[in-house]
């Protein structure tokens, strides 16, 4: 029962974190996949013309900063792939 709210409260959905990454990044192609089918490990492939010129680093950073603090919070796990546009 515990686990069952727990995720409730922690899980976010695709949608969601397409939603957010989108918003900071208007151009963006986001494919997102839930790896353990639980809302809570998802990997991303994120595709964008603003990564132009920007380390990896600098690209996974932006999509972090989507996510407003969720990460860690409501999402638990994100494997990031970056790819300029």
């Amino acid at each position: 029962m515990a686990k069952k709210l727990y995720e409730l409260i922690m899980a976010m959905d695709l949608k969601e974190i397409e939603k957010h990454i989108k918003e900071a990044l208007p151009d963006a192609l986001v494919e997102i996949q839930d790896l353990a089918g639980d809302g809570n490990h998802y990997s991303a492939t994120i595709t964008s013309s603003e990564f132009s010129g920007k380390s990896k680093i600098e690209q996974h950073k932006m999509v972090y900063n989507s996510l407003k603090g969720k990460m860690g919070n409501e999402l638990h796990a994100l494997a990031i792939k970056t790819k300029e546009q």
